[in-house]
């Protein structure tokens, strides 16, 4: 067990047990007194920053340097002799170049359908944001990768935007939608061999691409990315060459992130590391202060987990005792809950392999793999989901009951296409979206109907969520749940279009309840760019705009 006193103002992370699982194995990045002292110091606003600064020499001779400036302040200094410290031996280079696709097409055919000239001039600018977020990781990092926390990647890509300054595994499903669109085949070939390559690397995607996200994966989106470039490209042969790879993920989650429930398998985020989220240690260590031991490294495991659902934060994952959502951020607890979403991802992906290897010949493959979709549809339609409402809802292991508040996520299974087509289907589902007066926020759909605070709440509209939700009721192809669809589709769009005339920027997340406006809350500032909200907003005007 080890103290970290750093100065007079507090201690921030005391207690590492020997069996405590780390952020990854760097000594600068993920653990140790260097993080803690430069952490709890709090010389930046995001601790994100730290951590996304390079180091000007070696690890070895940083973590000397660090030996002795703790000598030197008798492990006791002061935010400003912090401060030097970090000047002194880390530096904001440019370990990601501006990078210009070469198949980069500033008129795409599908603009050519849109009829409302307003929305079509929209697209164009949306198009043309792409190269404003291209990136290419700089050849010095493949070189010096220890001095940085960045992690290599053989191809270019394209960046969410704002803070988020590398590529992320959930985000870019949207991107590649909307490059699709912008008929972007190359690009989109070399950011899922990155994506492939960290697979390859480390048997699964983390969060991002960064060595502090190896604690943990995000939404398994891949083989679903995979299934819209073979549709648009027919590449028989790079397919060929990358299945089994997408296996090697898919069998990841199978062995780390499965739980029985009732004897059936089912999903949940989850992670073994205990430790506070390096690029958000601050927020972390003071959300599991009160905590002792055992339990503060368990409520870290469930920052993490709700980390790796991409909701960070959501009541979904907040439960009070009675297994109630919450707003008290202390009390999530992710590793409780077994998520719509996740499954019926999971299930679509299993079902895309088996398609991938059905187009490549491998009968028993397809087989297999059909089989592991079966089952796990069964689970959902047996443990999630709701004949009185007709829709699904996560499942609290803990309780044995159903988490009946509403969230976007309750309808995933729609979009992914793991549900009854029976046409009552789209009827039942539009009744439960009225019933929650989700027709009545006009900036988009919102991410609960708890205000808690958190950015996965009240009042934020997502733009994935609202393509889930949107294509979801389109998928039951029943007129009632088409006309609702298209309703908040234009909502969406309008939105969009209404922000980016006021302020030239497109954001992460909108507000629900006032059209145009940026949403908030969570841990650090709105931002904008914004690479899956463009997506989204081309996919929407391409299935809802077009002649």
């Amino acid at each position: 067990m080890k103290c970290y006193i750093v100065y007079a103002s507090a201690v921030l992370f005391s207690y590492i047990s020997a069996e405590t699982v780390q952020s990854c194995d760097s000594l600068i990045y993920c653990q140790g007194e260097l993080l803690d002292t430069v952490q709890s110091a709090r010389i930046f606003s995001d601790s994100k920053t730290f951590v996304d600064l390079s180091q000007r020499q070696s690890p070895d001779e940083t973590l000397g340097n660090f030996k002795k400036f703790m000598a030197k302040y008798n492990d006791n200094p002061t935010k400003d002799e912090v401060i030097k410290f970090v000047e002194d031996n880390f530096k904001d280079n440019k370990e990601l170049v501006e990078w210009t696709p070469p198949d980069f097409n500033d008129n795409p055919s599908f603009l050519d359908g849109i009829k409302d000239p307003i929305v079509l001039e929209f697209a164009k600018i949306l198009v043309n944001i792409w190269p404003n977020l291209a990136r290419k990781v700089d050849e010095s990092v493949s070189k010096h990768q220890d001095q940085h926390s960045l992690i290599y990647l053989p191809h270019g890509f394209i960046i969410p935007g704002g803070r988020f300054k590398e590529i992320y595994y959930w985000d870019t499903y949207w991107i590649i939608k909307g490059l699709l669109l912008s008929e972007m085949t190359e690009t989109v070939k070399g950011i899922l061999e990155n994506f492939l390559s960290l697979v390859d690397r480390y048997g699964f995607i983390p969060n991002g691409s960064r060595v502090y996200y190896l604690n943990r994966s995000q939404p398994p989106l891949l083989s679903l990315m995979v299934g819209l470039y073979i549709d648009a490209t027919n590449n028989k042969e790079w397919l060929a060459t990358n299945v089994n790879i997408l296996e090697k993920e898919l069998t990841w989650f199978l062995t780390n992130r499965m739980v029985s429930v009732h004897g059936h398998k089912m999903a949940r985020y989850a992670g073994p590391s205990g430790t506070p989220r390096p690029e958000s240690y601050y927020e972390d260590t003071i959300t599991c202060q009160s905590f002792k031991d055992k339990d503060k490294e368990q409520c870290y495991k469930n920052l993490k987990g709700g980390a790796e659902s991409g909701w960070d934060f959501s009541s979904r994952w907040i439960l009070k005792e009675d297994g109630t959502s919450g707003s008290d951020l202390p009390d999530i607890d992710t590793f409780r809950v077994i998520p719509v979403d996740l499954n019926a991802f999971l299930c679509k992906a299993f079902k895309e392999l088996s398609r991938f290897y059905s187009i490549l010949g491998n009968v028993d493959k397809t087989q297999e793999w059909n089989g592991r979709a079966d089952k796990l549809e069964r689970a959902i339609q047996k443990f999630l989901y709701s004949e009185e409402d007709g829709v699904w809802y996560d499942f609290d292991i803990k309780s044995g009951q159903s988490r009946k508040s509403f969230y976007p996520s309750n309808l995933t299974p729609l979009w992914t296409g793991v549900f009854d087509k029976n046409p009552k289907t789209g009827e039942k589902v539009v009744q439960y979206l009225k019933n929650n007066n989700i027709d009545d926020f006009k900036g988009g759909i919102p991410s609960s109907l708890l205000d808690s605070g958190e950015q996965w709440d009240l009042p934020n509209a997502w733009p994935p969520l609202q393509e889930i939700v949107i294509l979801g009721l389109k998928n039951t192809n029943n007129s009632i749940a088409l006309d609702m669809a298209e309703q908040l589709a234009k909502n969406y769009v309008e939105s969009c279009i209404l922000g980016y005339d006021k302020t030239q920027s497109m954001y992460e997340k909108y507000d629900s309840t006032t059209p145009g406006a940026s949403g908030g809350g969570g841990e650090y500032n709105p931002q904008t760019g914004f690479g899956w909200t463009n997506g989204v907003a081309l996919s929407l005007i391409d299935t809802f705009y077009k002649k």
